[in-house]
């Protein structure tokens, strides 16, 4: 499994329950990351190739990373077989709703002190626009003179929510459609302070992927898959720490 996700923790646990061995690769741009049940690698594939290498001591694989890591879910169209994508679904309201993240620091600079909520690296399409703003990132990191950097991990409250907005003073929030309930709070407290909500569309999937929404039916369609052959060892690990690959 491609994780580092709630939804593939969540799966991770279903499916070894289950009696399935699994393993699960993070990418490593977290520095402690919240690990899964079952064998965990850490670190990339070095590309297609390499990521095909590795699946393919395995009999299904299952792609459960982020909305926006659209690089990862391209070459695993490329390179795996039989394959699943689970997204969870997307948000939905009446913001702003715009097509990269240039699009929203365009916006973003149009305010006096926006919350920035993209993640640690999207923030470089702002860093040069915002000469304030408030930014939160589950790892710390460089930010220009005149920011605020807040660091946490979600999931958030919505008591939590206002209270971070109303001490910083905030005007608008931005943030990239990253779906689900773990952060959904920052929306709901912005509607409640009146705040306009500036959002980056999430890129287009793979074509051809098999789509689930939840663990329920990642799960029902591992069941289904017809039997393989057992697999006596696996591969050589791929490059980077971590257990095996």
């Amino acid at each position: 499994m491609l994780g580092g996700t709630a939804e593939a923790r969540e799966l991770a646990a279903a499916l070894v329950a289950d009696g399935h061995a699994v393993t699960t690769s993070l990418a490593g741009r977290v520095a402690r990351p919240r690990l899964p049940v079952g064998e965990v690698r850490i670190g990339g594939f070095g590309g297609v190739d390499g990521l095909r290498s590795v699946a393919a001591a395995y009999d299904a694989v299952i792609d459960a990373t982020h909305p926006f890591s659209a690089q990862i879910s391209a070459h695993a169209a490329a390179a795996c077989s039989p394959l699943l994508r689970l997204q969870r679904p997307g948000w939905s309201g009446d913001h702003r709703w715009v097509g990269s993240h240039d699009e929203a620091a365009a916006v973003a600079a149009t305010f006096a002190r926006p919350f920035l909520t993209v993640g640690r690296q999207s923030l470089g399409a702002f860093a040069t626009r915002l000469p304030v703003a408030v930014a939160r990132v589950v790892d710390a990191t460089t930010v220009p003179p005149g920011w605020t950097l807040l660091t946490s991990r979600g999931p958030y409250t919505l008591a939590g929510e206002l209270a971070v907005m109303r001490q910083h003073g905030v005007d608008v929030l931005v943030t990239k459609d990253s779906g689900g309930d773990h952060t959904r709070a920052k929306l709901d407290a912005a509607a409640q302070l009146e705040l306009p909500v500036v959002v980056v569309r999430r890129p287009p999937p793979p074509a051809g992927v098999e789509q689930v929404s939840d663990v329920a039916g990642a799960v029902r369609w591992l069941r289904q898959l017809p039997e393989r052959p057992s697999r006596s060892a696996a591969p050589a690990p791929a490059p980077g720490p971590g257990p095996r690959a």
